[in-house]
């Protein structure tokens, strides 16, 4: 089972999460807002396997709080917010957020969330790599390291994971559900603004090549480059 770092300031919230996150054996660890979670994460960086982190939050919000906690550590995170905007959904992917739930939610499907979340990360990590190479860009499979023109690009862990699926199946008309289900899984329960999203940051983090992820209207996409 999982470590877990509950981070809200509502005493009630971080309550219920731990009732039915102790009930499937995670262990949870509770802080009332982005400043202690990232004093607890400085102190043990290797700890929590995932973050369960609120958005609005007084002495630091639940963004800022990812973006620090970002630069010591990576575990898994899952952002709660009352707001459900675009912007801050762009904003969450960016800080290499693995999931954004909307205030109120259930917390079984939080839990299966949970699971969801952690399970693509572990298949990741599990994955026969190798490197593709085309034209200026790089990709180390192995490290998990993208280059563009030989400068390092930073991605997010699921932008990492929608890329490689698209190289290793390139040339290959890709359907919104086969993203979908490869990428996050079965028991994904976003909606197709979540793999838009991620397809958008994706072609701002390839610069120049973001031409080889082509759109197919009513299909989904394709990525196409010569090696």
């Amino acid at each position: 089972m999982y470590h877990i770092l509950v981070v809200d300031d509502e005493a009630k919230i971080r309550l219920l999460i731990r009732k039915y996150a102790e009930f499937e054996r995670h262990t949870v660890t509770e802080a009332e807002n982005g400043m202690e979670a990232v004093m607890l994460v400085r102190q043990n960086p290797d700890r929590y396997d995932m973050i369960i982190m609120d958005v609005m939050m007084p002495e630091l919000d639940g963004f800022s709080a990812v973006a620090e906690i970002r630069k010591i550590a990576s575990p898994a995170v899952i952002m709660l917010s009352a707001r459900g905007e675009e912007y801050d959904r762009i904003h969450g992917f960016e800080l290499g957020v693995d999931d954004y739930v909307v205030k109120p939610f259930s917390p079984k499907e939080l839990m299966m969330r949970v699971q969801a979340v952690m399970n693509r990360v572990n298949g990741s990590r599990n994955r026969n790599r190798d490197v593709f190479t085309a034209e200026g860009l790089t990709i180390d499979f192995t490290a998990r390291i993208v280059t563009v023109d030989g400068v390092r690009t930073e991605l997010s862990p699921k932008e990492y994971d929608l890329l490689f699926y698209m190289v290793q199946n390139r040339g290959i008309a890709l359907t919104r559900d086969m993203l979908i289900t490869n990428v996050w899984g079965y028991d994904f329960y976003g909606d197709d603004r979540t793999l838009d999203t991620h397809i958008k940051l994706l072609r701002r983090s390839l610069g120049p090549y973001s031409r080889f992820i082509v759109t197919l209207r009513g299909v989904g996409y394709r990525f196409e480059a010569r090696t």
